[in-house]
């Protein structure tokens, strides 16, 4: 375990303190029986920042255990979206798209826990702070990659298409493409725009998957208990961060330039699985999408 170290700038406040709540949810799922994921590096990052260095990373550990909103229900979700996403990658890797870009890496690991088939690159782009803590943390137990990994500072809310390339992106080449938990905080006109680069950099075949909330939740579902108690116990203020600006519909745009789209809800993988979260009455969830998106 890596020693708890002040000045982890970039994910103690914001849009960053956010990772951190993921990696608890990694880390919880984790050490699950019934676990989806598996990510050994998550309970590290959350114990190597101040902020987060007192949260559970066992669901034994947390105030409600399963019944809890927040460690129970919301980490939960947190766990198959990482599971499902992970597959995603590993096939299209395993198909052909040895390029992988993960936008708004945060705080995953994928680079260093999944499987992925001999000469694929992985890219990670997130912001300069945000990429120092996860460094110092994963040199700090010693991580090293099976795979060719390649960090990229910029800020996904300006151009960051030339960083890209600049470090050995080849836009010829296929390519796998994952924004995870990222578009529902940037600005549409950022959505916009990142969509129009991905659409830019991809050769047929290659394929984006992404998270959304579609429309305006109502006052009924903002005062879930997910929300207050996220906000209670963690100070994190989701709906805060939310953008809430109406929100573009991307996978209609990828649509219109010829991309092949499937939209589905959390609960289908749920179904599919045997495990997630449920519906319940006015959901925190019931508006989240994940959207597969492949060009021809």
């Amino acid at each position: 375990m890596v020693d708890v170290q002040p000045g982890a700038a970039g994910v103690e406040r914001g849009v960053g303190l956010t990772a951190l709540l993921v990696a608890a949810a990694r880390a919880i799922e984790t050490h699950r029986h019934d676990s989806l994921v598996q990510d050994h590096y998550a309970e590290h990052f959350v114990r190597a920042a101040p902020v987060s260095a007192g949260w559970p990373t066992r669901i034994e550990d947390a105030p409600d255990g399963d019944t809890s909103p927040l460690w129970g229900r919301l980490a939960r979700y947190f766990g198959l979206r990482t599971r499902v996403f992970d597959d995603h990658l590993l096939r299209s890797a395993r198909a052909g798209a040895h390029q992988v870009v993960l936008l708004g890496a945060g705080l995953d690991s994928r680079a260093f826990r999944l499987d992925w088939p001999p000469g694929c690159v992985v890219y990670e782009v997130d912001r300069d702070e945000v990429l120092a803590f996860k460094h110092r943390v994963l040199d700090g137990v010693g991580a090293t990659p099976p795979v060719t990994r390649r960090p990229i500072a910029a800020d996904l809310r300006d151009e960051w298409a030339g960083a890209l390339l600049d470090a050995g992106y080849d836009p010829t080449a296929r390519s796998t493409w994952l924004a995870e938990g990222l578009l529902l905080y940037l600005p549409a006109g950022a959505e916009k725009r990142l969509v129009d680069t991905v659409d830019s950099l991809v050769t047929p075949g290659s394929d984006l998957a992404y998270e959304v909330k579609v429309g305006v939740e109502p006052e009924k579902v903002r005062d879930n208990p997910v929300y207050a108690t996220t906000r209670q116990q963690i100070g994190i203020d989701l709906l805060g961060l939310f953008d809430g600006e109406p929100r573009p519909d991307s996978a209609a745009d990828l649509g219109a330039r010829g991309w092949s789209t499937t939209t589905r809800t959390p609960f289908h993988s749920t179904r599919l699985l045997g495990r997630g979260p449920e519906p319940e009455p006015d959901d925190a969830l019931a508006a989240n999408r994940w959207v597969f998106a492949t060009k021809p």
